[in-house]
């Protein structure tokens, strides 16, 4: 029989579109805005670089409210990649398309006036639940890269430069990697005011420590 247009409309929504809006909607619940606008009342965005992110909000504010941000950050990851998942199918296809949607809406949540993090956090944890392998590098080099230099912006240039080429050698499947290029293509995107500052040797390096008011 043949397959009516609407038919292919309700295929294509159901197993693209509606997944993606839930992913999407997930990643906007931005833990450094809603920790810091409606618990601190003191939103995270306008101090330091402006960023939504947890870094940003750990020099800013510090505490055990860091926790919470990052529990948030992780758990709205794992949320998207599992109901994309069950929706879609048990795939690495599902688990790429959560990953992108679920970023996007953590780069520009549509509640925060599209103003919103860098997704490392949250494309971190996407990619332990990919796959361990692509994890390892994606970590890996991350974390050595941070604590060596104790540059977390180079760290996570790494991460997004290494997520495509992780991803090939991985599962050799282009639809994946054209997912994985625009995963990655998105964090060096939102890096590249840190990636500018790098070049120039005025890049501020990470602290435990809560940033003093009025230090550079």
């Amino acid at each position: 029989m043949p397959v009516h247009f609407s038919e292919w409309v309700l295929y294509f929504f159901t197993t693209l579109l509606l997944p993606a809006a839930i992913a999407y909607l997930c990643g906007c619940f931005n833990g450094a805005v809603i920790v810091s606008k409606y618990i601190l009342r003191d939103d995270v965005r306008d101090h330091g670089s402006g960023n939504a992110g947890l870094t940003n909000f750990h020099r800013t504010f510090g505490g055990g409210l860091t926790f919470v941000v990052i529990l948030t950050d992780v758990l709205k990851a794992v949320a998207a990649v599992l109901i994309v998942s069950a929706m879609l199918g048990w795939t690495d296809f599902a688990k790429y398309w959560a990953g992108l949607f679920c970023l996007l809406g953590h780069m520009f949540p549509c509640m925060f006036h599209f103003r919103g993090g860098k997704g490392i956090l949250s494309g971190g944890t996407i990619a332990i639940m990919i796959d361990w392998r692509v994890a390892l590098v994606v970590w890996g080099g991350f974390l050595i890269l941070a604590v060596l230099t104790r540059y977390v912006s180079l760290g996570s240039c790494w991460a997004g430069a290494s997520f495509p080429f992780a991803t090939w050698f991985v599962y050799h499947q282009v639809v994946l990697l054209v997912l994985a290029i625009l995963i990655g293509g998105l964090i060096l995107y939102k890096h590249r005011e840190n990636i500018k500052r790098l070049l120039a040797g005025n890049e501020s390096k990470f602290s435990l420590h809560k940033k003093k008011e009025g230090s550079q």
